[in-house]
Parts: C-alpha cells; sequence; structure tokens
C-alpha cells in the first residue's frame, strides 16, 4: 500500500502554540490554513487515491474536506491518527516540549501517552489499512506527531527522526508494510 500522510494546514491552534489533544474542542483552520489546503489540493490533484482517512479533529476534517475536491471518495474517520494524547489540552507547547525533552521517545506526561505509544498508535493503523487495501493509494490527513510516528516506523535511528518537524500541509509517502 502507498499512503500519503498530509498534515493539517494551519490551525487557530497554530498561531497561538496551544496544544489541542481534545478532538472535543473545536480548533478550526485560520484562513492562510485553508489556502494551505487548497495549495496542497492541487499539488495532490492528479494522485489516484482509492481511500480517504482523517482524524477526529476539526483542523484535519476541515483539511481533508479540501484536499478531496478533485477527488470523489468517502472520509473514514480513524482516531489512531489523532494527535499524540499529551493530557495538557490548552497549555503552550513549551510546556509539553520542555517536559519531555530529556526522552522524547519514552516519556509520558500525566494523563498522556509516549511516543513509543504513539508510534504503535499508528502501527496499528497502517497494519490494518494495508491488510485492507493492499493495493491502494491511501490519503490519510493528521498532525504532526503522528506523522513523524509513522516515519520512526520507517527509520533506522526513531530516536533522531522523532525530532523532525513536518510543517502544516507537508505530506509524506510511505510504502507499508515498509521495506525491511
Amino acid at each position: 500500500m502507498k499512503i500519503i500522510l498530509v498534515r493539517h494546514g494551519e490551525s487557530e491552534g497554530n498561531v497561538k502554540n496551544e496544544i489541542n489533544d481534545d478532538p472535543g474542542r473545536i480548533v478550526n483552520l485560520t484562513a492562510r490554513g485553508r489556502a494551505q489546503a487548497a495549495a496542497t489540493a492541487e499539488r495532490l490533484r492528479e494522485m489516484p487515491f482509492t481511500h480517504a482517512y482523517v482524524s477526529q479533529f476539526p483542523r484535519a476534517q476541515q483539511t481533508a474536506a479540501i484536499l478531496l475536491q478533485h477527488h470523489t471518495l468517502d472520509l473514514h474517520i480513524d482516531a489512531r491518527l489523532n494527535e499524540r494524547i499529551s493530557g495538557m489540552d490548552g497549555l503552550h507547547v513549551d510546556v509539553f516540549n520542555d517536559l519531555v525533552r530529556p526522552d522524547y521517545l519514552h516519556i509520558k506526561p500525566p494523563g498522556g501517552e509516549s511516543f513509543i505509544e504513539q508510534m504503535g498508535r499508528l502501527r496499528s493503523f497502517l497494519d490494518e489499512a494495508a491488510t485492507r487495501h493492499p493495493d491502494a493509494v491511501v490519503l490519510a490527513v493528521s498532525h504532526e506527531n503522528p506523522i513523524v510516528a509513522a516515519l520512526c516506523l520507517t527509520s533506522t535511528d526513531p530516536a533522531a527522526t522523532s525530532r523532525r518537524g513536518v510543517v502544516n500541509c507537508e505530506w509524506v509517502e510511505l510504502e507499508w508494510p515498509a521495506a525491511r
């Protein structure tokens, strides 16, 4: 399976540098985020997507709707594509980053999940999608941390890869199962 993982467009939370790991708290795309998604939709216009998935978060769903404007696919919500659970919803991102910086892969915030646990969540999604759609071209709209977690699953150095960033509406393409 080929999977194109796209980070959502700029959100109100990105502008405020505010954590939003609760899909029930509405954080929308900004006008810039909608424009980013529209530009990405044009770049992905000819991609022969066969299936589409999105996280539970409104900003990701808004991005997916824009990305799929040139495609006639049903969009499936999958919580495994959700943002990393920090237990710090509403706080400044520096609070989380300062906590996990000493061991980004293993530190588990109170009420949250470790990056290793998030990698397991992404592996579960990728394995199931590949079983269901082995010859598919899948679009998955998600968030920076889950996309980096997916990249770590294909990396020979997950600790270094976990420090990689993914900008708004950037996408990565993976083959899954990954060649080992």
